[in-house]
């Protein structure tokens, strides 16, 4: 195992050593002490490595990931696996707004609760939430799936394109043009795998489903030019 202490290293200085690791190299397992909240750890990072981050983080950990797995043991600040597009980040603790906004691909798990904004303009991104969620997540979602083993706060699915959502609680509303769906055997078999490869000690058949009713602006064909 590699360790690099942010009290000793600069962030500048042990992202870019992240940076450097390539697909073949034999240093594939590392470890961050220290990261008293900094931001932007682990960001950008492009090979099949496995960092362990040892504390909470600041905005934008592990943003634009793409291979690598990366483990928060602490909780992460805003943008937390932002734009991601591939690989695994897993938050041992809580989220804060907008956690994996924009995200293509990969799948992030949140062990604690999400804050604001969750899954926003997610592409593709799966998100497992073994806690609850705020207000307008998974705003403009148009792929993916957003799995909530707790609650949801107001304006889930607002303006929703193509993605599902997955929620075991209670929805405090609705957004624009969000409903509940029925959830079909393929639902529950995509759902039963998110909870696994999660971690999640839930089981399918204790979720409803939400998705797009398609009567919004951007699905009338008389509106596209």
């Amino acid at each position: 195992m590699q360790t690099i202490d942010m009290a000793q290293t600069a962030l500048r200085e042990m992202n870019a050593t992240l940076h450097a690791q390539a697909e073949n190299t034999n240093q594939t397992v590392w470890e961050i002490l220290n990261p008293k909240g900094a931001h932007a750890i682990a960001c950008g990072l492009d090979a099949p490595i496995e960092v362990t981050v040892k504390g909470s983080t600041g905005y934008y950990c592990a943003g634009m990931n793409q291979q690598a797995t990366i483990n928060i043991k602490g909780s992460a600040g805003p943008g937390v696996a932002e734009n991601m597009m591939s690989g695994t980040v897993i938050i041992d603790g809580d989220a804060s707004q907008y956690a994996g906004a924009t995200g293509h691909g990969g799948l992030l798990v949140i062990k604690g609760n999400a804050s604001s904004r969750c899954g926003i303009s997610m592409k593709g991104i799966d998100i497992v939430v073994q806690g609850n969620i705020g207000h307008m997540s998974a705003f403009m979602a148009q792929s993916g799936n957003l799995v909530v083993c707790g609650d949801a706060g107001d304006a889930l699915g607002d303006s929703i394109y193509e993605a599902r959502l997955f929620v075991r609680g209670s929805v405090k509303s609705l957004g624009a043009d969000c409903i509940e769906k029925e959830m079909r055997p393929e639902h529950l078999a995509i759902l039963a795998d998110l909870l696994e490869r999660a971690g999640a000690d839930a089981k399918p058949e204790e979720f409803k489903r939400y998705g797009s009713a398609r009567q919004l602006y951007t699905f009338k064909i008389d509106n596209a030019y």
